[in-house]
């Protein structure tokens, strides 16, 4: 922890409170520079962790279990917390600019805000259809939804738009939580239909085709009627439209696709990628100005291409916390080289998973076993910090 007493020579802001600098806060907790005065500027004071969010939907975790308390995590680092919503940077005053409150100074600035449902292309859906991110939004709507259904409101039809991982793990998510509550309740866990709806020609294009036919088989087996080469033109409040003409009944629709970086930044100056997302180097330094960083799915890097993906943000907390350890000390910085394979492990709802890796893949309930295994021990990193700090302030500490 930073002592209260050290004159502040340099200030290093964090905007958002993302994979990659949670892990920023957490080093730097545990090996603090003296001079150097950290803040992060979030919304929310919790922050939830992609990667167990479906399980979270399916009734499998509670919600402190998926969240990880970053104005707790903040104090930890000794960093300031401004609970705020960032809507643009003045990089030639260096100064984040704030929804409500005052600027903020910065020497160093990294953002880390995800990414943001493009919606506003397809007439209705900023209306009626729900995006999953942000997920505090998601979260309210989702417990509406189990509401209706244990006070037996009329509710029949979901459908969930984006053939990717998310939206795959999302439907059957949603789909085993709801007909947990229906059997509960004693009526029928077929009441309620599910949707799947992609304009791609087949789902979960970015896995092998091993992976693809099983996730089939089991939208198939769990009767998600799926719809392929469906691009959706319009929603209204009881249906969506495709290009295609086709019409989909719908009492509640989940947006899981077309994201991108946030309106604000394209009024920052920052060279950013055909979807709005900021350009980096391999230093994770913007392409446009070396005292501003970016990670996680809000980043473009221009060598490396990488899949909007969780485990991406999560490794580059380390590379991210020490090249700003290094921007500030003025040393050369390190360039972060992304894996070229990486592991994906893909829940399908019921405590069952599909390993993904390259050209490879594998199944079964002990798969699940083995991503919850992970994901459990990623967040223990954050659960106790009273023994992270004895950790850091006793002796020196690998991460």
């Amino acid at each position: 922890m930073q002592s209260p007493d050290q004159p502040v020579l340099t200030d290093i802001v964090l905007i958002g409170g993302g994979h990659s600098h949670v892990g920023v806060l957490r080093r730097f907790g545990m090996h603090p520079l003296p001079g150097v005065r950290l803040t992060l500027i979030c919304r929310d004071t919790h922050t939830p962790y992609s990667g167990m969010l479906p399980g979270y939907v399916a009734g499998h975790y509670r919600y402190d279990e998926v969240h990880i308390d970053v104005s707790r995590l903040a104090r930890f680092a000794g960093a300031g917390f401004v609970r705020e919503e960032a809507i643009g940077i003045d990089r030639a005053a260096g100064r984040v600019l704030c929804r409500d409150g005052p600027p903020v100074p910065y020497d160093q600035l990294s953002i880390n805000i995800g990414s943001t449902p493009q919606m506003r292309d397809v007439p209705g859906a900023l209306e009626y259809a729900v995006p999953v991110k942000p997920i505090h939004a998601f979260d309210a709507r989702w417990r509406s939804l189990l509401d209706r259904v244990r006070s037996r409101a009329g509710l029949s039809r979901i459908v969930v738009v984006g053939g990717g991982a998310g939206g795959v793990e999302l439907a059957l998510a949603m789909q085993h939580r709801l007909g947990n509550e229906l059997r509960a309740s004693g009526r029928d866990p077929g009441a309620i239909t599910f949707h799947l709806v992609t304009r791609g020609a087949d789902i979960l294009l970015t896995h092998n085709a091993r992976v693809r036919h099983a996730f089939a088989r089991v939208l198939t087996e769990r009767r998600v009627v799926l719809h392929l080469n469906a691009e959706v033109n319009h929603v209204s409040a009881t249906q969506l439209r495709t290009t295609g003409g086709k019409v989909i009944e719908a009492d509640e629709i989940i947006w899981v696709t077309q994201a991108g970086g946030a309106p604000w930044l394209r009024d920052t100056g920052l060279a950013l990628d055909a979807d709005g997302f900021i350009k980096v180097a391999d230093t994770l330094q913007t392409l446009t100005d070396p005292r501003v960083f970016a990670a996680g799915d809000i980043a473009s890097m221009v060598r490396h291409p990488l899949e909007k993906a969780g485990v991406f943000a999560v490794r580059q907390g380390r590379p991210l916390a020490e090249n700003l350890r290094r921007a500030v000390q003025g040393r050369a910085l390190k360039a972060y080289r992304p894996q070229r394979r990486w592991l994906a492990l893909i829940s399908t709802g019921d405590q069952y998973a599909v390993a993904s890796r390259g050209s490879l893949k594998t199944e079964g309930g002990w798969v699940w076993r083995w991503k919850d295994w992970v994901d459990r021990r990623f967040m223990a990193k954050f659960s106790d910090l009273l023994v992270m700090e004895t950790a850091g302030s006793s002796a020196p500490s690998k991460d």
